[in-house]
């Protein structure tokens, strides 16, 4: 059983029940699991391996509820740069459509790097459409030479345009298909144990890409294998037209009536909900998947996040795609999340004392959104904190650089708002990721040429 210990860390931020946070603290693991939390001095002072990250803060790893690996292919394509989601979409599916197996394989090697160098270690994807005999086992296969842990989406869009969908027919699967293939990766990949590096999903694209049949009959599935559910929601006006038009619902209704609701069940994005909505969602358990860059990005608006967190909704983070936020990094993300939330407030009247307004969301809020609050959206009480019993999935950054120059008198809160550099270790599992800045599993200059042979060919039609 192999032990790693952590020593001499400037702060170590636990997160845990307490929030606890140790100057001068260290970790003992073995075998992946951590099995004491303290002040170094206190720890064993030999293992098999040994970091002293004096001169760094020591954070639990960053948590991705919502992401498409596959879209790092199709970043800044100047058509979609300045459309809403649904032009930007109609703008994207016909180049979508041209992907292949290896294209899904480069794609998330290279989202998974982006995410591990920015302090991520499980990452949750929504891989929604499969041309031209592509599956998500190239994505589950494709990440393991990365080692962050997985949550891989199963997908599925069923309504195309000659349905009154929104996506082109060539990018729709059959219902019956969909479900096959749900059960066949499920039996074959999801490891519901703790410290599990791969767990499945079951996710619908969205509430105008399937049928509310589609939506029923995944659900039933999903709770007979005990696998979590996640979809897109209420992401823009558009959206919530769409609903009411077509199903007589408010988006958080229509999935009420579709038993989309509960504690295995998240949604991505969730801006233009209603305080009845927030209520069900608290009411039923639900997570939300805050994506502020790609709200912003693409002018869909604000999430309540405030009221989502007073009310007891579950809240995580999400990069989302890599072509509506055009960057993978979850601590810019963080950052995002902390600016967004404290504009939303000032808008709201906090900067005039108004006690109806927001109060100002601090960093150690937003950083436990991005840990704590990740893990409670995907279901894992296993990670999302640094305690005894617990993955020892951690990231460090060396404070001793000029991003944090004259910052160290709260050495948290200034990793989120000084700068967000790469994080210079990454550990999974007890297992180094990120080593000095440098990824190990994966030679990143080869790679990134490989990308944008791929990415050319797709965009351009090669």
């Amino acid at each position: 059983m192999a032990t790693l210990l952590v020593k001499n860390a400037t702060l170590l931020v636990t997160m845990d029940d307490h929030r606890r946070e140790i100057p001068g603290g260290g970790l003992f693991i073995r075998d992946g699991f951590i099995e004491q939390v303290g002040l170094s001095q206190d720890l064993p002072q030999s293992a098999d391996e040994v970091l002293d990250l004096s001169g760094h803060v020591v954070l639990p790893g960053l948590i991705n509820t919502h992401h498409h690996f596959y879209q790092t292919l199709t970043r800044a394509v100047p058509e979609a740069q300045n459309a809403n989601l649904f032009n930007w979409l109609k703008t994207l599916y016909p180049i979508w459509a041209r992907m292949t197996s290896e294209d899904i394989a480069i794609s998330t090697q290279t989202a998974l790097a982006e995410l591990a160098l920015s302090g991520c270690t499980t990452a949750s994807d929504h891989l929604y459409l499969f041309p031209n005999g592509s599956s998500l086992d190239d994505e589950i296969e494709a990440a393991a030479s990365v080692g962050l842990r997985l949550h891989a989406s199963r997908g599925s869009m069923s309504l195309g345009e000659s349905q009154g969908g929104l996506p082109p027919d060539s990018v729709v699967d059959s219902e019956d298909f969909i479900l096959k293939d749900s059960v066949r990766l499920i039996e074959r990949y999801h490891d519901p144990k703790a410290g599990s590096m791969v767990q499945i999903v079951l996710a619908p694209c969205s509430p105008f890409s399937v049928t509310g049949a589609l939506m029923r009959e995944s659900a039933v599935l999903a709770r007979q294998y005990g696998v979590h559910l996640h979809t897109h929601l209420a992401e823009t006006e558009d959206e919530q037209s769409f609903c009411l038009e077509k199903f007589g619902h408010r988006p958080g209704a229509y999935m009420e009536s579709l038993g989309w609701v509960g504690q295995d069940v998240w949604f991505a994005h969730a801006v233009h909900i209603n305080e009845e909505e927030v209520k069900m969602f608290a009411r039923e358990g639900c997570g939300v998947a805050h994506c502020p860059g790609s709200n912003m990005r693409l002018a869909s608006g604000f999430a309540p996040i405030y009221e989502y967190r007073r009310a007891g909704v579950k809240v995580g983070l999400g990069v989302d795609g890599s072509a509506s936020n055009d960057s993978s990094n979850l601590m810019l993300e963080a950052r995002q999340a902390l600016l967004v939330a404290r504009l939303r407030a000032g808008l709201l009247g906090a900067s005039l004392s108004d006690p109806k307004a927001p109060p100002i969301m601090t960093a150690r809020e937003a950083l436990e959104i991005a840990t704590r609050g990740g893990a409670q959206v995907l279901g894992r009480s296993d990670i999302g904190s640094l305690e005894v019993g617990k993955c020892a999935d951690f990231v460090a950054v060396d404070l001793n650089q000029l991003d944090f120059a004259g910052a160290l008198h709260d050495p948290l809160a200034a990793v989120l708002l000084c700068s967000t550099p790469r994080v210079d270790w990454n550990v999974v599992q007890g297992k180094v990721v990120v080593r000095e800045k440098q990824l190990v599993g994966l030679d990143l200059p080869v790679h990134v040429e490989r990308h944008n042979r791929a990415s050319r060919r797709l965009v351009r039609g090669e």
